[in-house]
């Protein structure tokens, strides 16, 4: 099981994240915060690029195809859930996220929509796009 410890202290939304071995800061854009990392959703979108582009990484290189390199562009917005046409949820909001493929290396078009399926197998699209349960607790 993966361990991340997230510590705020009083410096307005400034967070130290720990993960393993590493250490990264979250904050918030000024004026809330001081803009000393990325944003809580940056973070989201991040793990979510870094997922595919590992995945496709993997997949081509097992193909055997010429992929020198791949870009995930990402965005997330929201809207309320009463004005999606297509969504499941009634009530608050349903969150966006727009995720982009821009391929480099001699691809046939075949293989970059096949790419572009792999793109939503990689477990982080797969943990997003289902139900997440989040248990809370207090540890002393």
């Amino acid at each position: 099981m993966t361990q991340v410890i997230a510590k705020i202290g009083r410096d307005k939304y400034k967070t130290v994240i720990e993960a393993g071995n590493h250490q990264i800061i979250a904050d918030e854009p000024v004026p809330f915060g001081l803009d000393l990392g990325p944003t809580p959703y940056d973070f989201l979108l991040a793990a979510l690029g870094a997922c595919v582009t590992m995945t496709l990484r993997m997949y081509a290189d097992r193909k055997g195809w010429d992929l020198e390199e791949v870009h995930v562009h990402l965005e997330q917005s929201r809207i309320y859930a009463k004005d999606c046409e297509d969504c499941e949820s009634e009530d608050g909001y349903v969150h966006i996220i727009e995720k982009n493929l821009k391929f480099f290396g001699e691809l046939t078009e075949d293989q970059k929509l096949r790419l572009l399926e792999i793109s939503d197998k990689c477990p982080v699209n797969k943990t997003l796009s289902n139900e997440i349960k989040i248990i809370t607790s207090i540890i002393e």
